[in-house]
């Protein structure tokens, strides 16, 4: 039987609160997710990145922070689309300060 197949047997013999409860948490863990960004252990040492690349996050938005125009960056990055940018820039306005430090500790590198 399927996962899916199971936690919906499961979901029957649930009260409307359990289930109300339990969506709350599916919310909760979903609010994490961010699309096109994905950490790894064994992939860039575990940083945010790119799906499909290793290219970290902190690196675009540094390079944002520099001046590099999306343009420059998509060319320099011919894997990258314009969603990828995107989702790199609402990562790290939720991410702010874990990027800040990415970039902080490449830079004393």
């Amino acid at each position: 039987m399927s996962t899916i197949r199971e936690a919906e047997k499961i979901l029957t013999t649930l009260t409307r609160a359990e289930k109300a409860q339990l969506l709350q948490w599916v919310v909760r863990d979903l609010g994490d997710a961010f699309p096109g960004i994905e950490s790894t252990p064994d992939v860039c040492g575990g940083e945010p990145r790119i799906v499909r690349t290793r290219i970290p996050v902190w690196i675009l938005v540094q390079s944002k922070h520099l001046g590099i125009s999306e343009a420059d960056l998509l060319r320099a990055y011919p894997t990258l689309n314009a969603e990828d940018l995107a989702n790199a820039w609402a990562y790290y306005r939720s991410h702010h300060n874990e990027i800040d430090l990415q970039i902080r500790e490449n830079e004393e590198a």
